[in-house]
């Protein structure tokens, strides 16, 4: 039996090697072999890599038989190069494309780009998950439509190495509801590896609580209004998140997680410390 709650099973996807963990290839694959065989595996999700680095992380796991390794890959060139990730992948024994992830050129009608990579998607992706990133500037609306219309999920920025990078508790209540409405999954991306929302210390930067986005998505489904979703969102009490999050049923947890499917992190070991730290997991 799983000793990580419904809730959080398969949330944090393995970002090791993006910013600002940075952690050398070789390094990264190694550690997330290690996570995968922990106490606390249930916990991790896939291993997130750029497509340049691809083949690089394939060979990396054929050379220390971690192989076959899931892995979720971010389209550095826009939408021409999702269809060779997926075709290679194909062919690989050593890595598991399951998903690729692929941002919106910053372009005044967003649906127009929307639609080039959703086509691209149809034209190549079998059983992988496509996670389409959105800008919440502009007619961000309209793209999501797109992505909706074609079955495909979205991806949410919540972070960076810049303050402007990081989305309003407004904004990601709006985000949230929008994908609902549209019943479209959704994962995050940086700034979101602690549990509650917080000022960081070294920068400044209002990070958002990826505890704080499991609830609120959890409040939308039960049909919360925007203002009580930006409440949850600006909640800085932990353990007032931790207490709202032990009352859920496992049926809920599961349906939260349907939508909210997973946020990428540079560290699985922090959102497993405030996790542990907030008993809503148990340490080893």
């Amino acid at each position: 039996m799983s000793t990580v709650p419904a809730l959080f099973r398969h949330l944090v996807d393995d970002a090791a090697m993006f910013p600002p963990g940075n952690l050398p290839l070789a390094e990264a694959v190694a550690a997330h072999h290690v996570h995968r065989r922990s106490p606390y595996a249930d916990l991790v999700g896939t291993f997130v890599c750029t497509d340049d680095d691809l083949m690089k992380v394939a060979a990396e796991a054929a050379r220390t038989g971690t192989a076959p390794l899931r892995v979720s890959v971010v389209i550095s060139g826009g939408a021409g190069g999702i269809e060779p990730v997926v075709r290679w992948g194909d062919r690989s024994k050593d890595i598991e494309v399951t998903a690729v992830e692929v941002r919106l050129r910053d372009e005044d009608d967003l649906s127009r780009n929307a639609l080039r990579v959703v086509r691209v998607c149809d034209d190549c992706l079998d059983e992988e998950t496509a996670y389409v990133e959105l800008g919440l500037d502009g007619a961000w609306e309209r793209a999501l439509d797109v992505v909706a219309d074609a079955g495909y999920a979205a991806k949410l920025r919540t972070g960076g190495l810049d303050a402007t990078l990081f989305p309003s508790a407004s904004q990601v209540a709006s985000f949230i509801t929008a994908c609902l409405d549209r019943e479209v999954p959704f994962k995050c991306t940086a700034g979101l590896h602690n549990a509650v929302r917080h000022t960081a210390e070294d920068t400044g930067f209002e990070h958002h609580g990826f505890l704080n986005v499991l609830l609120a998505t959890r409040a939308s489904l039960d049909g919360a209004t925007h203002d009580e979703l930006v409440e949850l969102l600006d909640q800085r009490e932990g353990e007032v998140l931790a207490a709202r999050a032990r009352e859920l049923s496992d049926d809920q947890a599961a349906s939260t997680r349907r939508w909210f499917t997973s946020f990428g992190s540079c560290s699985i070991d922090e959102p497993r410390t405030d996790l542990i730290a907030l008993n809503l997991m148990e340490g080893e």
